[in-house]
C-alpha cells in the first residue's frame, strides 16, 4: 500500500512538472520572437561595424534555430512524458528521461554562451552615424524604413542627439520618427517651434543598452534557469518512478500470494458391492451430502440386494 501511494504521488508531480514544460516552452517561444523583431532592426543598423558583432554574439544563442528547435522538442517530450506517466510504461518513461538529459546539455551551453559579455564600448557608437547619409535615398528605403522603425520603437532620435540629422545629412529637420506624437510634418513643426516634441535621447545609448542586455533578454535566461531546474527534478522523479514500477512487477505483493492447493487424494476409487461399497462411493462423489441420506441411500441399496437374492 506504501508503495502505490508513493507511485500515485510520484505521477502527480511529474504531470505538474509536464505542464509546466509547455507553459515554459510557449513563453520562450514567445519572448524569442518578440527580441528576434528588435535583433533584425539593429543589426540592419549595425552592419558591417563592432556592434553588430557584439549583438550577433549577446543574442544568438537566444534566437539560434538550435535553441528554438530545442523548445519545440521540449513540447513533444513533455507529452510523451505524460503519456508514459499516465500509462506506467517503462519504455517511454526511459526515453523521457534521455530526452530531458540532452535538452538539459544543450540548454546548459547555450546558457553559458549567452552569458558572455560583447567587448563593446560607447565609444562604437560614433560609427553609426555613417549610416546617416543615406537615409532617404531611392536605394537605400530599407534602410529608411529601419531608421524610422528603429526610432519610434526605442523613442530615440540620431545617435547622439537629433542634430546628428542635420549634420550628417542634408536635411533641415529631423524625420517625423523622432517626434513623440507623430504626424505628417510633425518634426518640421517642433524644429521651428517646440523641441520638446522631438525625442531628446540618442540611439546610440539604446542600442548600447540594448546589446548589453534588455529585459527580454532577462527574461529569457530567467525561463532558461527555470526550465533547467525543473527538467533536474524531473529526471529524478522519473528515475524514481522507474525504480518503484520495475522493482513492484518484478516482487509481487505478499498479499496476493496464495496457498498451494490441497494434495489430491491418492487413494483410488474402488468399485464394492453392499452397504459399505455404496455408502462409500457416495462419501467420495458427493462430500455434502449429510449422514441422513447416506443412510437412506444405503437402505434402499440392500432392500434391491435382498429381492435379487430371493428372486
Amino acid at each position: 500500500m506504501a508503495r502505490e501511494d508513493a507511485v500515485r504521488c510520484l505521477r502527480c508531480l511529474l504531470y505538474s512538472l509536464n505542464l509546466l514544460f509547455w507553459l515554459m516552452s510557449v513563453c520562450v517561444l514567445g519572448v524569442a520572437a518578440w527580441i528576434r523583431d528588435s535583433l533584425n532592426t539593429v543589426l540592419t543598423l549595425t552592419a558591417h561595424t563592432r556592434l553588430e558583432e557584439a549583438a550577433v554574439l549577446t543574442y544568438s544563442p537566444a534566437v539560434h534555430p538550435v535553441f528554438i528547435a530545442v523548445c519545440c522538442l521540449l513540447f513533444i517530450v513533455a507529452m510523451v512524458g505524460y503519456c508514459g506517466t499516465l500509462r506506467c510504461d517503462l519504455l517511454l518513461l526511459s526515453w523521457y528521461f534521455c530526452s530531458l538529459l540532452l535538452i538539459f546539455c544543450v540548454e546548459l551551453a547555450s546558457a553559458v554562451w549567452t552569458y558572455e559579455q560583447p567587448p563593446v564600448q560607447r565609444s562604437d557608437m560614433i560609427s553609426l552615424k555613417s549610416r546617416m547619409p543615406n537615409f532617404g535615398l531611392q536605394r537605400y528605403q530599407w534602410l529608411t524604413h529601419t531608421w524610422n522603425s528603429f526610432q519610434t520603437e526605442f523613442k530615440c532620435c540620431g545617435v547622439i542627439y537629433f542634430t546628428d540629422w542635420l549634420e550628417m545629412t542634408e536635411m533641415e529637420f529631423p524625420p517625423d520618427s523622432c517626434c513623440s506624437n507623430q504626424y505628417p510634418g510633425c518634426a518640421r513643426h517642433a524644429h521651428l517651434h517646440d523641441l520638446s516634441d522631438l525625442h531628446q535621447e540618442g540611439c546610440g545609448p539604446k542600442i548600447y543598452s540594448f546589446i548589453r542586455g534588455t529585459k527580454q533578454l532577462q527574461a529569457l535566461r530567467f525561463l532558461g534557469v527555470s526550465i533547467g531546474v525543473a527538467q533536474i527534478l524531473a529526471m529524478a522523479l522519473t528515475l524514481t518512478l522507474l525504480w518503484a514500477l520495475y522493482y513492484g512487477r518484478k516482487a509481487p505483493e505478499p498479499d496476493t500470494m496464495t496457498a498451494p492447493p490441497p494434495p489430491d487424494d491418492p487413494a483410488p476409487l474402488t468399485v464394492t458391492h453392499g452397504a459399505s461399497g455404496e455408502a462409500s462411493a457416495c462419501n467420495r462423489t458427493n462430500k455434502v451430502c449429510n449422514n441422513t441420506n447416506c443412510n437412506t441411500h444405503s437402505s434402499g441399496s440392500e432392500l434391491h440386494f435382498e429381492m435379487e437374492r430371493l428372486s
